[in-house]
């Protein structure tokens, strides 16, 4: 039988009141704990070791994350190396989140993996799918990755968009919803 965490990642709907619920909480309220002194960091190493004590695993030194920086979870979130994450970005990974290497986050972007069933009687059960940001990705200033969505290699999201379908390689999206702009050329 799968655990809360694995049917949370799976994609099953997942209710409140669920008796391994409070599995969740205890996550949650960890890194609620922990969160302040994150974001109270004055250098990048120390935001980075913080950040790492919420993940639960050392981020590569050449990683870089600006706070401040906001998750509601943190343990299902992958950041590869020379990953640069700018200034107040919220990561809300139940269902997990990866950003694979070079991939740079710019400021107030949100990766939520979270939603709820549209029928009110299910509504606050959670459904969650991956977020998954492919190596040298960009994705600009303002911008909203939604859930299950897999941005391509080398590919850029436009600031301010909103991003409801995956995004190919080499491309510019932007608007909302996102929609491709051009295409760009990959540096393999």
């Amino acid at each position: 039988m799968k655990d809360i965490f694995q049917r949370l990642k799976g994609g099953e709907l997942v209710h409140l009141n669920d008796p391994e619920f409070h599995q969740v909480d205890e996550i949650v309220n960890r890194t609620l704990a922990l969160s302040p002194g994150l974001n109270a960091s004055t250098n990048i190493d120390d935001a980075r070791s913080k950040l790492s004590e919420i993940l639960g695993y050392v981020l590569d030194n050449s990683t870089t994350i600006f706070t401040p920086f906001y998750t509601n979870f943190g343990r299902s979130i992958t950041i590869g190396k020379h990953v640069f994450i700018n200034h107040a970005c919220s990561f809300l990974d139940m269902g997990g989140i990866t950003l694979e290497d070079q991939v740079l986050i710019g400021p107030r972007v949100n990766l939520v993996t979270e939603n709820h069933p549209l029928s009110p009687i299910e509504r606050r059960g959670m459904l969650c799918q991956p977020i998954l940001i492919k190596r040298n990705a960009w994705i600009g200033a303002g911008a909203t990755v939604l859930p299950g969505v897999t941005i391509g290699e080398n590919a850029i999201v436009a600031a301010g968009a909103v991003v409801s379908k995956d995004v190919p390689d080499n491309v510019v999206v932007g608007g909302v919803p996102a929609k491709i702009l051009k295409q760009i050329g990959s540096n393999k």
